[in-house]
């Protein structure tokens, strides 16, 4: 596998890809709610950069990947453990992790591919779920010593 810059928008969207693979196919919903949301862009990349992640990821699964009896490839969990430590800012493995949630999601099914990946990616990067509650920022800024209701009114 290529390797991106740590935290490079590359390095979340191969994330996404391999999200997008975990189950083996991807469904158009997956993508449909990669455009509803954004989540391209939010990374930082326009469609064709997103491609280019996409095509070099399958192209490096056609180099690297194990090839198993049923025509299907698949990584070992090191190489995905390495793409995984290509996010190393906590703010965006869970914007990143949040982005796979919703792609595994899109199609109302959890195979054992993508909810491995999910699993794997919340041990790895040591997330817990509620982590990623929309409104977890908003109680972690209440739980703050300096925005205690004491220090609210001075």
């Amino acid at each position: 596998m290529r390797h991106y810059p740590s935290d490079s928008p590359q390095a979340m969207a191969r994330l996404l890809v391999l999200a997008l693979l975990a189950d083996g196919l991807i469904d158009t919903s997956e993508l449909d709610l990669l455009d509803d949301r954004r989540t391209i862009a939010r990374l930082g990349l326009d469609s064709a950069g997103f491609d280019d992640v996409f095509y070099g990821f399958c192209a490096d699964m056609l180099r690297t990947g194990q090839r198993m009896t049923s025509d299907r490839l698949d990584l070992d969990a090191d190489t995905i453990d390495r793409m995984l430590d290509e996010v190393r800012d906590p703010l965006l493995q869970r914007k990143t992790l949040r982005a796979m949630l919703d792609i595994v999601h899109a199609d109302r099914q959890l195979p054992g591919g993508e909810a491995a990946l999910i699993a794997r990616a919340l041990k790895r990067w040591s997330i817990d779920l509620d982590q990623l509650a929309p409104n977890s920022a908003i109680r972690a800024w209440r739980l703050s010593p300096r925005n205690s209701p004491q220090a609210l009114r001075t």
